[in-house]
């Protein structure tokens, strides 16, 4: 069962980049994200502590340096405030983007996850993964359907002529790269990066 949910979940991380790749947003790229919550608790605190957990040892002076700025700027009044929890939010995610080996693209407005982010999230909350596995096994299976179906359909056809041919051999690459895919995240040993 755990092992069908690691499936499942690797299955998710692939479906989604596969299906709508250059259009989904990385969680801690948000103003509602984890990185920006931890970062506006150490902000409240005054202790960068609940953010480096979030970045590489070697940025750790990086962000040390930015925090203390930030906190000589924000007591400035309201204007600095905000410019200055801006530019640490926006400095912590870039340097934690740096520490996935994943680009920075800017800070997105709240609101832009992933809804399947969403419901991992709440698991995460609830402590039960169940929900999410059940939605990300549906979709695979779906997905996977409907590609293999689609190469039963243009394999009757492919010996027709070329047009139909290429038609046969895109649909079956396609089938075939989206199964290996989630096939290699399935059997990663570890997170060794997520540069989406």
């Amino acid at each position: 069962m755990i092992r069908n949910n690691v499936w499942v979940i690797a299955a998710m991380v692939i479906s989604v980049s596969v299906l709508s790749a250059g259009q989904v947003y990385a969680h801690c790229d948000t103003l509602d994200g984890p990185v920006v919550k931890d970062a506006k608790l150490a902000l409240e605190k005054g202790d960068v502590t609940p953010v480096l957990k979030w970045i590489k040892p070697e940025f750790e002076k990086e962000i040390k340096e930015a925090f203390t700025k930030t906190l000589k700027v924000r007591i400035k009044g309201d204007d600095a405030q905000e410019l200055a929890d801006r530019y640490f939010f926006e400095t912590l995610v870039r340097v934690h983007r740096a520490g996935e080996g994943a680009p920075y693209t800017g800070l997105k407005p709240a609101g832009q996850v992933e809804l399947m982010v969403k419901h991992l999230d709440g698991a995460l909350e609830n402590g039960n993964v169940d929900s999410v596995t059940d939605k990300v096994a549906a979709k695979v299976k779906a997905n996977i359907k409907e590609r293999f179906e689609k190469v039963l359909e243009t394999r009757k056809h492919a010996d027709e002529d070329v047009e139909k041919g290429r038609a046969f051999v895109e649909a079956y690459v396609d089938l075939m790269h989206y199964v290996e895919g989630i096939h290699k995240a399935v059997n990663q040993e570890g997170h060794e990066s997520h540069g989406k």
